[in-house]
């Protein structure tokens, strides 16, 4: 089984061929969208010695179907000042795109 890390939006993840991976939200990419990742910076396969770029491997890709949109767990941040009387209470939650690792190239 082949695995590879790539880079995407200042983050890095670690998939093999058949994986779901939550990646940062593209808004113009719909379900069935096919979304290339250029930026790998290791190939591997289990067992085996893997190739690490310098900082990137050249001509490698990490090729995947857009599943669809997710979100992410409701967040509460609650800021307080003591003897202020001052409170706030905010809720954040992250949207996701959601991807389908097809075929890990290099």
């Amino acid at each position: 089984m082949t695995e590879a890390i790539f880079q995407s939006g200042g983050r890095q993840y670690k998939v093999s061929e058949g994986a779901t991976v939550d990646v940062d939200y593209q808004d113009d990419l719909d379900a069935g969208a096919t979304l290339e990742f250029s930026e790998v910076l290791y190939l591997g396969a289990e067992g085996e010695s893997g190739r690490v770029g310098t900082p990137l491997i050249d001509g490698a890709k990490v090729v995947g179907t857009v599943v669809g949109k997710a979100k992410g767990p409701k967040l509460i941040v609650a800021q307080f000042r003591r003897r202020k009387n001052s409170r706030r209470r905010i809720g954040h939650r992250q949207s996701y795109t959601r991807v389908k690792i097809d075929k890990i190239e290099g």
